[in-house]
Protein backbone atom coordinates (compact mmCIF):
# COMPACT_ATOMS: atom_id res chain seq x y z
CA UNK A 1 0.00 0.00 0.00
CA UNK A 2 2.80 2.43 -0.94
CA UNK A 3 4.81 4.11 1.55
CA UNK A 4 3.63 3.49 5.17
CA UNK A 5 4.99 2.62 8.44
CA UNK A 6 1.50 1.03 9.60
CA UNK A 7 -1.15 0.02 7.69
CA UNK A 8 -4.55 -1.56 7.99
CA UNK A 9 -6.22 -4.40 5.49
CA UNK A 10 -9.61 -5.87 5.79
CA UNK A 11 -11.70 -8.21 3.75
CA UNK A 12 -14.57 -10.23 2.64
CA UNK A 13 -14.73 -12.48 0.78
CA UNK A 14 -17.14 -16.19 -0.79
CA UNK A 15 -15.40 -19.18 -1.53
CA UNK A 16 -17.90 -21.64 -3.48
CA UNK A 17 -17.02 -24.78 -4.59
CA UNK A 18 -18.68 -25.34 -7.92
CA UNK A 19 -17.50 -28.96 -8.12
CA UNK A 20 -15.12 -31.45 -6.72
CA UNK A 21 -11.77 -29.87 -8.70
CA UNK A 22 -12.93 -26.28 -9.40
CA UNK A 23 -13.61 -23.34 -6.32
CA UNK A 24 -14.56 -19.90 -7.11
CA UNK A 25 -13.21 -17.08 -4.65
CA UNK A 26 -14.81 -13.56 -4.68
CA UNK A 27 -13.57 -11.03 -2.25
CA UNK A 28 -13.40 -7.25 -1.51
CA UNK A 29 -10.82 -5.42 0.58
CA UNK A 30 -10.17 -2.36 2.20
CA UNK A 31 -6.78 -0.53 3.18
CA UNK A 32 -5.73 2.10 5.10
CA UNK A 33 -2.06 3.47 6.08
CA UNK A 34 -0.39 5.75 9.00
CA UNK A 35 0.44 8.50 6.84
CA UNK A 36 1.88 11.40 8.94
CA UNK A 37 0.43 10.10 11.95
CA UNK A 38 2.89 6.66 11.98
CA UNK A 39 2.09 5.04 14.96
CA UNK A 40 -2.00 5.09 13.47
CA UNK A 41 -2.97 2.16 10.96
CA UNK A 42 -6.33 3.75 9.96
CA UNK A 43 -4.50 7.29 9.90
CA UNK A 44 -5.59 7.71 5.99
CA UNK A 45 -7.48 5.49 3.02
CA UNK A 46 -5.18 3.73 0.95
CA UNK A 47 -6.36 1.31 -1.66
CA UNK A 48 -9.75 -0.52 -2.41
CA UNK A 49 -9.32 -4.00 -4.11
CA UNK A 50 -12.07 -6.02 -5.74
CA UNK A 51 -10.72 -9.27 -6.94
CA UNK A 52 -12.43 -12.60 -8.64
CA UNK A 53 -10.32 -16.16 -9.10
CA UNK A 54 -10.87 -19.32 -10.09
CA UNK A 55 -9.29 -22.66 -9.27
CA UNK A 56 -8.36 -26.20 -10.50
CA UNK A 57 -7.09 -28.75 -8.69
CA UNK A 58 -5.66 -31.08 -11.35
CA UNK A 59 -3.94 -33.40 -8.72
CA UNK A 60 -4.19 -34.29 -4.79
CA UNK A 61 -1.24 -32.39 -4.48
CA UNK A 62 -1.13 -29.30 -7.11
CA UNK A 63 -3.79 -27.59 -8.48
CA UNK A 64 -3.61 -23.76 -10.65
CA UNK A 65 -5.75 -20.89 -10.34
CA UNK A 66 -6.44 -17.09 -12.43
CA UNK A 67 -7.78 -14.29 -11.63
CA UNK A 68 -9.03 -10.79 -12.89
CA UNK A 69 -8.52 -8.08 -9.74
CA UNK A 70 -9.35 -4.07 -9.90
CA UNK A 71 -7.47 -1.98 -7.36
CA UNK A 72 -7.63 1.74 -6.83
CA UNK A 73 -5.15 3.69 -4.92
CA UNK A 74 -4.81 6.97 -3.13
CA UNK A 75 -1.84 7.98 -3.85
CA UNK A 76 0.30 11.01 -1.36
CA UNK A 77 3.48 13.28 -1.63
CA UNK A 78 6.56 12.59 0.84
CA UNK A 79 4.53 15.06 3.78
CA UNK A 80 1.43 12.79 3.03
CA UNK A 81 -0.79 15.43 1.45
CA UNK A 82 -2.73 14.82 -1.21
CA UNK A 83 -1.45 15.92 -4.91
CA UNK A 84 -4.67 16.99 -6.48
CA UNK A 85 -3.66 16.51 -10.04
CA UNK A 86 -2.77 12.73 -9.53
CA UNK A 87 -4.79 11.67 -6.19
CA UNK A 88 -5.82 8.72 -7.54
CA UNK A 89 -3.68 5.30 -8.66
CA UNK A 90 -5.88 3.24 -10.74
CA UNK A 91 -4.59 -0.85 -11.65
CA UNK A 92 -6.20 -3.51 -13.09
CA UNK A 93 -4.03 -6.78 -12.55
CA UNK A 94 -4.68 -10.45 -14.19
CA UNK A 95 -2.43 -13.57 -12.82
CA UNK A 96 -2.15 -16.78 -12.59
CA UNK A 97 -0.96 -19.36 -9.84
CA UNK A 98 0.79 -22.90 -9.49
CA UNK A 99 0.86 -24.26 -5.96
CA UNK A 100 2.43 -27.45 -4.60
CA UNK A 101 0.67 -28.91 -1.18
CA UNK A 102 2.39 -31.51 0.82
CA UNK A 103 1.09 -32.82 4.07
CA UNK A 104 3.83 -33.16 6.79
CA UNK A 105 1.88 -34.98 9.25
CA UNK A 106 -0.78 -32.33 10.81
CA UNK A 107 1.01 -29.52 9.42
CA UNK A 108 0.30 -28.02 5.87
CA UNK A 109 3.11 -27.15 3.24
CA UNK A 110 2.03 -24.86 0.28
CA UNK A 111 4.30 -23.35 -2.14
CA UNK A 112 3.27 -21.09 -4.73
CA UNK A 113 4.40 -19.65 -8.11
CA UNK A 114 3.01 -16.42 -8.85
CA UNK A 115 2.92 -14.38 -12.35
CA UNK A 116 1.39 -11.02 -12.62
CA UNK A 117 0.57 -8.64 -15.48
CA UNK A 118 -0.60 -5.13 -13.86
CA UNK A 119 -1.61 -2.40 -15.69
CA UNK A 120 -1.74 1.32 -14.45
CA UNK A 121 -3.69 4.47 -15.22
CA UNK A 122 -4.41 7.98 -13.47
CA UNK A 123 -8.45 8.72 -12.13
CA UNK A 124 -9.22 9.57 -15.64
CA UNK A 125 -7.41 6.59 -17.50
CA UNK A 126 -4.41 8.62 -18.89
CA UNK A 127 -1.18 6.59 -18.81
CA UNK A 128 1.35 6.83 -16.13
CA UNK A 129 5.23 6.34 -15.96
CA UNK A 130 6.23 2.32 -15.51
CA UNK A 131 2.08 1.85 -16.43
CA UNK A 132 2.95 -1.82 -17.33
CA UNK A 133 4.22 -4.00 -14.78
CA UNK A 134 4.68 -7.66 -14.48
CA UNK A 135 5.74 -9.40 -11.41
CA UNK A 136 6.67 -12.98 -10.31
CA UNK A 137 6.05 -13.68 -6.63
CA UNK A 138 7.00 -17.35 -4.83
CA UNK A 139 5.67 -18.22 -1.46
CA UNK A 140 6.25 -20.83 1.23
CA UNK A 141 3.35 -21.04 3.69
CA UNK A 142 2.75 -23.33 7.01
CA UNK A 143 -0.42 -24.32 8.30
CA UNK A 144 -0.26 -25.54 11.80
CA UNK A 145 -3.43 -26.60 13.45
CA UNK A 146 -4.33 -26.14 16.64
CA UNK A 147 -6.77 -28.65 18.08
CA UNK A 148 -7.80 -31.88 16.47
CA UNK A 149 -10.95 -30.44 15.38
CA UNK A 150 -9.37 -27.97 12.88
CA UNK A 151 -11.64 -25.26 14.20
CA UNK A 152 -8.02 -23.02 15.19
CA UNK A 153 -4.90 -23.27 13.32
CA UNK A 154 -1.91 -21.02 12.86
CA UNK A 155 -0.13 -19.98 9.29
CA UNK A 156 2.92 -18.64 8.38
CA UNK A 157 4.58 -17.32 5.28
CA UNK A 158 7.23 -15.69 3.86
CA UNK A 159 6.96 -14.20 -0.09
CA UNK A 160 9.72 -12.97 -2.69
CA UNK A 161 8.67 -10.52 -5.23
CA UNK A 162 10.55 -10.02 -8.23
CA UNK A 163 9.22 -7.20 -11.14
CA UNK A 164 10.00 -5.36 -14.67
CA UNK A 165 8.52 -2.34 -15.86
CA UNK A 166 8.13 -0.76 -19.00
CA UNK A 167 8.38 3.08 -19.00
CA UNK A 168 6.18 5.14 -21.63
CA UNK A 169 9.36 6.72 -23.66
CA UNK A 170 12.70 4.45 -22.25
CA UNK A 171 10.69 1.09 -22.72
CA UNK A 172 12.05 -1.92 -20.61
CA UNK A 173 13.95 -1.78 -17.56
CA UNK A 174 15.26 -4.80 -15.31
CA UNK A 175 13.68 -7.70 -13.92
CA UNK A 176 14.87 -6.63 -10.19
CA UNK A 177 14.19 -8.29 -6.78
CA UNK A 178 11.40 -5.77 -5.18
CA UNK A 179 10.50 -6.84 -1.72
CA UNK A 180 9.72 -9.60 0.53
CA UNK A 181 6.47 -10.33 2.94
CA UNK A 182 6.68 -12.06 6.38
CA UNK A 183 2.90 -12.83 7.56
CA UNK A 184 2.01 -14.70 10.68
CA UNK A 185 -2.29 -15.47 10.69
CA UNK A 186 -4.55 -17.04 13.00
CA UNK A 187 -7.62 -18.59 11.70
CA UNK A 188 -10.92 -19.44 13.37
CA UNK A 189 -13.51 -22.01 11.15
CA UNK A 190 -16.27 -22.24 12.73
CA UNK A 191 -18.42 -25.60 12.39
CA UNK A 192 -22.22 -24.54 13.25
CA UNK A 193 -21.72 -21.72 10.56
CA UNK A 194 -19.80 -21.79 7.18
CA UNK A 195 -17.46 -18.87 8.12
CA UNK A 196 -13.72 -18.43 8.66
CA UNK A 197 -12.20 -15.37 10.72
CA UNK A 198 -8.47 -14.32 9.90
CA UNK A 199 -6.51 -11.82 11.66
CA UNK A 200 -2.88 -11.33 11.18
CA UNK A 201 0.65 -9.59 10.73
CA UNK A 202 2.49 -8.42 8.07
CA UNK A 203 6.32 -7.15 7.52
CA UNK A 204 6.31 -5.93 4.07
CA UNK A 205 10.43 -5.50 3.81
CA UNK A 206 10.89 -3.65 0.71
CA UNK A 207 14.13 -3.02 -1.51
CA UNK A 208 17.38 -4.29 -0.19
CA UNK A 209 21.08 -3.50 1.11
CA UNK A 210 21.46 0.23 2.47
CA UNK A 211 18.13 0.81 0.63
CA UNK A 212 15.77 -0.96 2.41
CA UNK A 213 12.56 0.12 4.64
CA UNK A 214 9.62 -1.38 6.18
CA UNK A 215 6.24 -1.66 7.09
CA UNK A 216 3.72 -3.06 9.44
CA UNK A 217 0.55 -4.67 8.48
CA UNK A 218 -2.52 -5.56 10.52
CA UNK A 219 -5.29 -7.39 9.12
CA UNK A 220 -8.44 -8.99 9.84
CA UNK A 221 -10.71 -10.96 7.15
CA UNK A 222 -13.92 -12.78 6.90
CA UNK A 223 -14.59 -15.65 4.57
CA UNK A 224 -17.95 -17.04 3.68
CA UNK A 225 -17.43 -20.98 2.36
CA UNK A 226 -20.41 -22.08 0.12
CA UNK A 227 -23.54 -20.15 0.52
CA UNK A 228 -24.92 -21.13 -2.84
Amino acid sequence: MGETKTAFWSAAGVKQELDNINTSMTYVGFGRISGSNEADPLDMPSIFVLNQEFYHKFSPDWKYSFALSYRRQHEYDESFEENKQDAINQEFRFYIRLQYTADLGTVRWTTTLRQEARKFYTDDFAEVPDGLQFRTRLKTQLVVPLDNAGVNSVAGSAEALFAIAKDNSEGWGNFEYKESRFCLYYSLSLKDIPVTFDIGYMNDLIGYASDTYDANYIAMDIIVKDPF
